[in-house]
C-alpha cells in the first residue's frame, strides 16, 4: 500500500514509522530484526530503509596502498524485501542520485516492483567523503528532481533506451526530503522551497523532512510550503538526542539549531545514559506537540537502535 494510503485510511489520526540502517558488511540481519521487533506493537504501517552510496577504501598491497571503491552497507532493497515478507508491512527503501548511472537506478526500481514494493524514496544523496560538493556519477542524475522525473517515466511504462512497457508498468508513490532548516546547499529558505516544489510538480507524492529540534521551524517550514502550492502531506523527520557528542555532531553534520534548553540539560548531564534520558524526555514533548498539531506521521530517526524509540512511542501513541 502506498504511504499516501496509509496516510489517507488514518483519516486524521497521526501514524508511527521509523528509518533503519542496514547493518554492515558481515552483520546479520537479525540485528534488524532485535530491533525491529519492539516497535511492531505500535503499528507501524511501513519502515523506511537508507541506502549507502559508494566510498574509497585503501587496501594495503605490499606496501603500495590500491584504491577501491565500495559500499559498506549494502542490500537495502533485499533488506526491504525481507521485512515486508516477515512483518507484512511496506517498506521503502531510499533511491539515491549519487553513486548510481540511470540504469543501475532502472534496474533497482524494476526489482522493487517485480517484489511489490509500492514506494520509494527519492534522494540525491551526499558528497563522498573526499568530495567537497556533491559530484553526480557518470552517467547518473545531478538532482532528486530528475531522479522523481525518472520513477514517474516508469509509472508511465516509459523506460530507459525508449522503451515502452505499458503493461508492465510501476505505480510507485515518491516520497523527497524537506529541509526546516533549509538545505545546506541552499541561498535562502524561498529557493530551498522552489526546489521542493519542483520535486513535488515532477510528481513526488510526500515529503518527509530532515531531524530538527525546534518544532517552530517546523510549523515556519509546513506555512511556507503551502503558501509556494505544495499540499501534499508533509511528514516530520524526529531524532531524539542518545550520546553528548550530538551537540557537535548533528548541528556540523545537518546544519540545524538546537534549542538552548536543550542543550544547558544535555551539557549538565554526567553520563550518555542521561543525555539517553534526556533525549527521550524531549522527543516525547516534541512528538506530542507536533501531534496536536495534527502531523499525518511522526518518522523516527532510529538509527538501527530502537529502546529510545520504543520509550517515546509508549509515552506518546
Amino acid at each position: 500500500m502506498k504511504v499516501t494510503e496509509h496516510i489517507e485510511q488514518a483519516k486524521g489520526k497521526t501514524l508511527f514509522s521509523f528509518e533503519l540502517i542496514p547493518p554492515q558488511k558481515g552483520r546479520s540481519i537479525q540485528e534488524l530484526y532485535d530491533n525491529i521487533d519492539p516497535l511492531m506493537e505500535f503499528d507501524p504501517p511501513f519502515i523506511d530503509v537508507t541506502t549507502s552510496r559508494e566510498e574509497f577504501i585503501y587496501i594495503d598491497r605490499d606496501g603500495l596502498l590500491d584504491k577501491k571503491l565500495t559500499r559498506m552497507r549494502p542490500g537495502t532493497v533485499g533488506i526491504c524485501a525481507s521485512i515486508k515478507h516477515k512483518y507484512n508491512i511496506d517498506t521503502i527503501p531510499h533511491v539515491l542520485c549519487g553513486g548510481f548511472t540511470k540504469e543501475e537506478t532502472e534496474y533497482l526500481l524494476v526489482d522493487c516492483h517485480y517484489l511489490g514494493i509500492d514506494n520509494v524514496m527519492a534522494l540525491r544523496g551526499d558528497a563522498m567523503k573526499e568530495e567537497k560538493y556533491f559530484t553526480p556519477s557518470k552517467g547518473g542524475h545531478a538532482y532528486a528532481t530528475e531522479l522523481v522525473t525518472q520513477i514517474i517515466k516508469m509509472n508511465q511504462g516509459q523506460f530507459l533506451h525508449e522503451v515502452i512497457e505499458t503493461d508492465n508498468k510501476s505505480d510507485f508513490c515518491i516520497g523527497v526530503a524537506g529541509y526546516p532548516e533549509k538545505h545546506m546547499e541552499a541561498p535562502s529558505m524561498d529557493s530551498d522551497i522552489r526546489r521542493l516544489k519542483e520535486k513535488v510538480d515532477a510528481g513526488a507524492d510526500y515529503v518527509v523532512t530532515q531531524m530538527f529540534f525546534d518544532n517552530k521551524r517546523y510549523f515556519a517550514f509546513v506555512e511556507k510550503a503551502r503558501a509556494a502550492g505544495i499540499e501534499v502531506p508533509i511528514i516530520p523527520g524526529i531524532k531524539p538526542v542518545a550520546v553528548k557528542r550530538h551537540l557537535q555532531l548533528l548541528p556540523q553534520v545537518f546544519k540545524l539549531d538546537m534549542p538552548d534548553e536543550l542543550v544547558k540539560e544535555i551539557e549538565n548531564c554526567t553520563s550518555n545514559a542521561d543525555v539517553r534520558q534526556v533525549g527521550i524526555e524531549f522527543a516525547i514533548q516534541q512528538s506530542k506537540e507536533l501531534m496536536e498539531y495534527g502531523v499525518p506521521v511522526l518518522h523516527y530517526y532510529s538509527m538501527g537502535k530502537s529502546d529510545n524509540i520504543k520509550k517515546i512511542a509508549e509515552a506518546v501513541f
